[in-house]
């Protein structure tokens, strides 16, 4: 039986069937948001998998493009693998969605969203966030739920939730914020250097939106929801603690984990695994569960010790940044590169420029945006963690921690009109242990201001940590966690920013949500940290940037013609642009509003194909004087091609004070000459006098 419920969100109406479709799944919510339509299902294997220390939960986004009227490109003409938006509405939906599932449970979970329709005033991704949750509250599956997500803008310095396109291409602040009853339990944003407090009453506004749709959650649960069902516990046994402890004391534990070597501490626990599986060898249901048991004691060692004492794995201070260290100009060839270090993590990010023509085309769901020029690409290679395995391309995880960056930086690249280039970084994991992805916000910045990309401001990023203890007033915020600390703890909040605010905000947790004092407290320390970062550690190794790009990258200079003259510089067939393009050497890319942009390595050849391209699209001028080419010779004078589209006559009688018997005496096919501008007739005929020969072709 169908049931229908709906109501209100930011204007537009959202509706929500249970039971019309999908019924063999766990839970499903058809979604209607405006004129988008999403179907969401949850479900779940009957037993839990084996083997694994671990909740296997996989969260999907599909983009259906007949949704926006699309036949997907390519010879397949079917969708491919999921696009770059898709993996990351997926871990977006992941982050609030995974902690509110019971942490010994092991049993497989699929969340799905097919995107069916989409209404480009009505956010799929938003309709799905929600119809993930709605299914899996309805479902039998164990969720400490429901959860809502409310999307903020920011326009005219006014709060706008759930923006429409225009909005949104109006908005100085992308916010996505996803909530329990209580807490905030998920934060994503990209902002226009939004200052911390106005980012601190947009994330609790949006909580208190967040509250208005778990009512109405809570309502189709009521009417629709299914008994959970019953599982079975992953958690190690307490008599194998009671076992271990007397083997391996709390003190050995500490002593083994507190180091600031993280080879150090893995070999100090590969030595404690290895004394535990030779006192159990005979106790084959031990042996499985070693490895979650050891992960579960370093863990109470090491949360006990930070809330407690105050005493972290390195010996830090709670504020403290582990020692730091910049530099540029590392790759002599590339057209800039930086290396950041901050403890054992350290990254190297090249920038590459182009023609706006390699720009990064996109294929989706998006009608607006249909390319993008800035690209930022991140690579986690294995031995980065002194782990050996072969590289399969980007996962999930470097596809989020790419778009993390690049977010970040988008505020401060100069616009297409200031610097006409296509740009892209690429952030190389050398080492990592702990917020690489801020580490690449800080080499990419240095990075782009070494290639000589004018950014308005330098950007950094940090990434503060939290452990929590019995009450919601027990707690302590970790500035710059290290890999322990992110695995132990109970946050990974990352912030990245100018020294006027903040441009991007990525917040992953492991508990049921947090409260505004550690939200404002984990935003407070990241400013600190990154105004350090920004003055202490980048500035002292490049502080702005360089006024020339690098002499290996491409030069681009850009001209703006009138829009029904961009038929003349291609010519018919092409044939204008590719002469010009053939004798130059250079690209020519020319966009729709008429701009012009000439790309080439020689300056002297770019600049003579400005020229070429501007006595295309410019008249000329009775009296000025022009240099040309001489194409054909007649009894009576020798044409002249000025630009590939005009040709002017220079009569016998003006190539010379003294008479000339015949033309080919005073010049020749393939002389370059200079020459004036003498008339130019009713019927646009060019005729022109000799001022002198330039270039002397032999016969």
């Amino acid at each position: 039986m169908t049931k229908q419920f709906t109501m209100e969100l930011a204007g537009r109406p959202l509706t929500v069937e249970i039971g019309r479709v999908a019924a063999q799944a766990n839970g499903a919510a058809f979604m209607h948001y405006g004129d988008t339509v999403v179907l969401s299902t949850a479900t779940a294997s009957e037993k839990p998998r084996e083997g694994i220390d671990f909740f296997p939960l996989s969260v999907e986004y599909e983009e259906k493009l007949y949704a926006v009227g699309k036949i997907p490109g390519g010879y397949n003409k079917r969708e491919g693998k999921a696009s770059e938006n898709a993996i990351l509405t997926s871990r977006v939906i992941d982050r609030p969605m995974r902690p509110l599932f019971p942490k010994d449970y092991r049993n497989d979970v699929t969340l799905n969203n097919m995107v069916m329709s989409v209404d480009p005033d009505c956010s799929p991704e938003l309709t799905a966030m929600l119809g993930s949750a709605i299914a899996t509250a309805v479902s039998d599956i164990p969720f400490d739920g429901p959860c809502s997500t409310t999307q903020v803008g920011l326009v005219n310095g006014e709060f706008v939730f759930n923006p429409n396109a225009e909005q949104k291409a109006a908005s100085d602040l992308q916010l996505t914020v996803a909530s329990t009853r209580e807490k905030v339990i998920m934060i994503e944003a990209g902002a226009n250097e939004v200052k911390e407090d106005k980012m601190i009453e947009a994330i609790f506004a949006a909580h208190e939106v967040n509250q208005e749709v778990i009512a109405f959650i809570d309502k189709i649960v009521a009417e629709c929801g299914k008994e959970k069902h019953e599982y079975t516990s992953c958690a190690v046994p307490e008599e194998l603690f009671a076992a271990i402890k007397e083997l391996v004391t709390p003190e050995q534990m500490e002593e083994a984990v507190f180091t600031d070597e993280k080879q150090t501490r893995e070999e100090n626990i590969r030595n404690i695994k290895e004394k535990l599986e030779e006192a159990f060898a005979d106790n084959e249901e031990w042996l499985a569960l070693i490895d979650e048991a050891v992960y579960q004691y370093q863990k109470k060692t090491v949360r006990k010790m930070i809330l407690k004492d105050h005493k972290r794995p390195d010996g830090r201070a709670i504020n403290q940044i582990r020692p730091l260290a910049a530099e540029v100009d590392l790759l002599p060839r590339v057209h800039g590169s930086a290396m950041f270090t901050r403890g054992q993590t350290q990254i190297c990010t090249v920038t590459t420029l182009a023609p706006l023509a390699e720009a990064q085309k996109i294929d989706g769901l998006d009608v607006t945006e249909t390319s993008k020029r800035y690209m930022h690409h991140y690579n986690f290679p294995s031995y980065s963690v002194g782990e050996t395995k072969p590289s399969r391309g980007p996962g999930r995880r470097e596809i989020g921690h790419g778009a993390l960056a690049e977010r970040a930086l988008v505020p401060v690249l100069p616009s297409e009109d200031e610097f006409p280039y296509a740009i892209r970084t690429v952030s190389e994991t050398f080492e990592s242990n702990g917020s690489t992805s801020q580490a690449s916000v800080c080499a990419s910045s240095m990075s782009l201001m070494a290639a000589g990309v004018p950014i308005k401001k330098p950007v950094a990023g940090i990434s503060a940590g939290l452990v929590t203890g019995e009450t919601d007033d027990d707690y302590i915020v970790l500035t710059d966690i290290q890999g322990l600390e992110d695995f132990f703890g109970d946050m990974d909040f990352k912030v990245a920013g100018t020294r006027d605010g903040i441009t991007a905000i990525q917040m992953d947790i492991k508990i049921h949500g947090l409260t505004r004092p550690i939200i404002e407290e984990a935003i407070k320390r990241t400013k600190e940290a990154r105004m350090y970062i920004l003055d202490e550690v980048m500035a002292k190794a490049i502080s702005e940037p360089r006024k020339e790009i690098g002499k290996y990258a491409p030069k681009i200079q850009q001209i703006k013609v009138e829009v029904d003259k961009i038929s003349e510089i291609i010519g018919q067939k092409g044939k204008n642009i590719n002469k010009i393009i053939d004798e130059t050497g250079v690209k020519i890319d020319i966009d729709e509003e008429g701009r012009v942009s000439v790309c080439g390595v020689e300056k002297e050849n770019i600049d003579k194909a400005i020229e070429m391209i501007r006595m295309i699209v410019e008249p000329l001028q009775e009296g000025a004087i022009y240099e040309g080419k001489v194409v054909r010779i007649m009894q009576f004078g020798a044409f002249v091609e000025l630009s590939p589209n005009k040709d002017g006559l220079i009569h016998i009688s003006k190539l010379s004070k003294e008479r000339v018997e015949k033309v080919e005496d005073v010049v020749n096919i393939g002389d370059t000459v200079k020459v004036k501008v003498l008339e130019i007739d009713k019927m646009g005929r060019i005729n022109l006098g000799l001022t002198e020969i330039v270039n002397k072709v032999e016969q």
